[in-house]
């Protein structure tokens, strides 16, 4: 008799006429029993490229534990990872953006080609996680996603660091704020080990954002790399995997509007990076969902931010979770009737039924503001529109920045060109900093700005200037700062026609960008622009520049009108 959950698998190792494809594996250690087994591909990011991913591939072997005990067949295979920290500000972060692509195609390539029944990944740095989804969504097969986990701080006069810490240091350092001495204390100490960047940072909000969406087991987004608690949360997800194949639950089941709904509402009230837009877009996207730019607008009117967690904030990533991560969080949201309890979760229950057993966070505890007394009252992620970006741009506003920017433009083409101005001096106080011909299709692979956001707030100048971009931001970036500004210079975009010294200014309290000359004179400037050279003529970023849709839309690679 067929079973049911070797849907795929079968196909592959069923029949005389299989025989060769099981000779294949008896190579890589299949016995006969092995053929009659569900299959569960264990898609690990392991790579000693970065130290958000050098302990993953330990991670694959406790998940292949733990999927073997379920008397299911674990096989591991490797997709890639690249690291934003330390390509950041190099022709190299180009690649960035273009990893999630690659790592949900490789992912759907490996799954779909080889029949895994189920499909466990495992991811670490930031781009690992919504590339993750991406590639589970297509499948659409039984599957979930474990969170690599989060840094321990670094140690440097007492005081907690971490990566964020040293690229602000280069800024200070400019302004000869510290010495050279200094500046390499920093460097030396802000990352201890592996895990990853260790605020709320884009890793960290992903890693939420998923755990909020149902497509993790409760409390993975809040543990430490190395920790006993995550090794647990690798060989629990045998047990996971097997119920959701024995009740055919697939991300379809989980991935709905209003799961997408619970990750905005947490990203929100976590204070999380920009990126989770353009990510979250890209994954409903991926799935079949709509969701749009507006969404996050109108769910940002009635959520509060309530975490004091980096880079605005005071705390670090690994200090919620000794209080108990965000799973008492999302009880609070839940109570306060902000998040949808009926949404299913990777463990077959909902959402309110993971939660009903929930401790709250110590009475002690200053990390997690009550919805009383909140941070901000609403989000700290704000879509603006005006004659600046059309299709809309998503500015960083915790408030501490104020509400309202008004300034004279000072005009790069480049991120390297703004970083050595910023650095010499050049940028001065009332200045709002644009940096264009970085979107999508015209960096390609829209860079982030944290080493030009970093500068600024070790110049001290984070309250006087303002930076916006068609490229995007680091989740550890902070200031007022607006990026994903569509359409980008690249495809004509107004952003294109800005001058040195024209007046620009930023409302986020009407949600408006703009560019304060005549509409005559924008359509003169406009009618002189001319069609934008793609950069590379061959290769992965050419393919990529040739393919990308809009930030507003995701800049995900198979969207078609």
């Amino acid at each position: 008799m067929k079973n049911k959950n070797t849907k795929f698998s079968s196909e592959i190792v069923k029949g005389y006429d299989r025989a060769p494809s099981r000779a294949m594996l008896r190579g890589v250690g299949f016995t006969d029993k092995d053929f009659d087994k569900p299959q569960i591909g264990i898609a690990s990011t392991w790579s000693e490229v970065t130290p958000c991913n050098s302990h993953i591939n330990k991670l694959a072997e406790s998940v292949s534990l733990g999927v073997n005990k379920k008397n299911l067949k674990p096989v591991i295979f490797n997709t890639i990872t690249i690291s934003d920290g330390i390509s950041m500000g190099t022709e190299g972060m180009k690649y960035s953006l273009v990893s999630r692509e690659v790592i949900a195609d490789s992912i759907e390539t490996v799954a779909g080609c080889e029949g895994f029944d189920g499909i466990i990944t495992i991811g670490g740095c930031d781009k690992n996680m919504p590339g993750c989804l991406i590639g589970l969504a297509r499948l659409n097969r039984p599957s979930l996603f474990i969170y690599g986990g989060t840094i321990l701080p670094g140690i440097y006069n007492n005081k907690k660091i971490d990566v964020v810490s040293v690229f602000e240091a280069v800024g200070q350092f400019a302004k000869k704020e510290i010495t050279k001495q200094e500046l390499k204390n920093i460097e030396e100490n802000a990352i201890p080990g592996p895990g990853s960047c260790g605020g709320m940072y884009t890793a960290n909000t992903m890693a939420s954002a998923i755990e909020a969406l149902g497509m993790s087991l409760p409390g993975s987004s809040s543990q430490a790399a190395i920790s006993k608690e995550k090794k647990l949360d690798c060989i629990n997800s045998g047990k996971a995997i097997k119920n959701l194949l024995e009740k055919n639950i697939t991300p379809k089941d989980i991935m709905t509007r209003k799961a997408f709904i619970n990750a905005i509402t947490v990203t929100i009230a976590l204070g999380g990076s920009t990126n989770a837009v353009l990510h979250l877009l890209a994954m409903a996207h991926a799935i079949g969902v709509k969701l749009n730019l507006d969404d996050f607008t109108k769910i940002g009117k009635k959520v509060p931010v309530l975490g004091d967690l980096r880079p605005s904030g005071k705390y670090m990533m690994s200090e919620l979770v000794k209080i108990g991560g965000i799973q008492p969080l999302m009880k609070i949201l839940l109570d306060a009737g902000m998040l949808y309890g009926n949404c299913l979760t990777v463990t077959g229950k909902t959402l309110r039924e993971n939660l009903k057993k929930v401790k709250s966070y110590p009475a002690s505890q200053k990390i997690i503001k009550p919805l009383n007394d909140p941070i901000k009252k609403d989000s700290h992620l704000v879509v603006l529109y005006g004659n600046l970006a059309p299709e809309g741009a998503v500015a960083k506003i915790s408030g501490k920045e104020g509400l309202v920017f008004e300034g004279k433009a000072i005009v790069f083409n480049s991120e390297e060109i703004a970083m050595k101005a910023i650095l010499e001096g050049k940028v001065k106080k009332g200045h709002v900093i644009v940096i264009r011909y970085e979107g999508p299709v015209g960096g390609p692979g829209m860079r982030e700005m944290l080493g030009p956001t970093s500068a600024i707030m070790g110049k001290g100048l984070g309250k006087d200037i303002a930076l916006i971009t068609d490229g995007r931001f680091s989740g550890g970036s902070h200031g007022f700062v607006i990026g994903h500004v569509s359409p980008e210079a690249a495809k004509k975009g107004p952003i294109a026609i800005i001058k040195n010294g024209d007046a620009i200014i930023i409302d986020a309290q009407k949600q408006k960008i703009d560019l304060k000359i005549s509409k005559k004179e924008i359509n003169k400037r406009m009618a002189k622009l001319s069609d934008y050279k793609v950069k590379y003529k061959k290769g992965v970023l050419a393919k990529y520049a040739s393919l990308v849709s809009s930030a507003s839309k995701g800049a995900v690679t198979d969207y078609i009108e």
